[in-house]
């Protein structure tokens, strides 16, 4: 995948040991480009990942990609110090992946598929109903067919139940992080995912899908 901004000399070593609000600080104080290169590489595939899942298109999430960073270097004045970087980089990148889905008129979001290690137990049963261990080759056919399903269903959720359940879900961010993305309160995160979760449950039970 291409980048923005990507010089001949590669990623700033000295990023190593700088987390992301110190770089950006270099680059908003110092006007230091290397930092702000290693920004862009250091979430080159984690935010085209979730870009190209929330889209639906690589070729879209790309221009969105390039998009979110070209934003990132004309507003870096407005970070505040005591901010975290990595919330409002997504607040930005989702931002513009609403703008493009508009402009586009798409309206497709792919969703999580498996996310171990999420905390939560409803969650933690959906994913546990659709894969597993030990399983026979049936089972694996089954559960791919699952799975499709699934994306599906996800796909057919309400906007804003599916920006919650993409973020907390599969990019794993805390609830405090997804409700910075999203701009709205903890608990109303918290409240999307239960409705999701249940519309999903619902969905599921209603298909026939059950297993024995």
């Amino acid at each position: 995948m291409a980048t923005a901004y990507s010089p001949d000399s590669g990623v700033d070593g000295r990023a190593a040991g700088q987390s992301d609000e110190d770089l950006l600080r270099r680059f908003r104080v110092k006007d230091d480009a290397a930092a702000f290169e290693s920004l862009v590489h250091r979430y080159e595939h984690e935010l085209f990942s979730y870009l190209r899942r929330y889209l639906g298109s690589a070729e879209m999430a790309e221009d969105v990609f390039q998009a979110t960073f070209l934003q990132v270097y004309l507003k870096k004045e407005n970070f505040e110090d005591g901010r975290r970087f990595r919330p409002w980089l997504y607040t930005i990148a989702t931002n513009q992946a609403i703008d493009a889905q508009r402009r586009n008129k798409r309206h497709r979001m792919v969703s999580i598929d498996q996310r171990s290690g999420s905390g939560d137990d409803d969650v933690g049963a959906l994913v546990e109903m659709l894969s597993g261990n030990d399983r026979t080759a049936d089972d694996q056919m089954a559960d791919e067919e699952a799975r499709a399903w699934v994306r599906s269903a996800v796909d057919d959720l309400p906007e804003a139940l599916k920006g919650a359940v993409l973020l907390v879900y599969h990019q794993g961010m805390k609830y405090r992080e997804a409700a910075d993305v999203l701009g709205i309160p903890v608990g109303t995160v918290k409240s999307r995912l239960h409705a999701a979760l249940l519309k999903l449950n619902e969905s599921w039970l209603a298909s026939g899908r059950t297993r024995a």
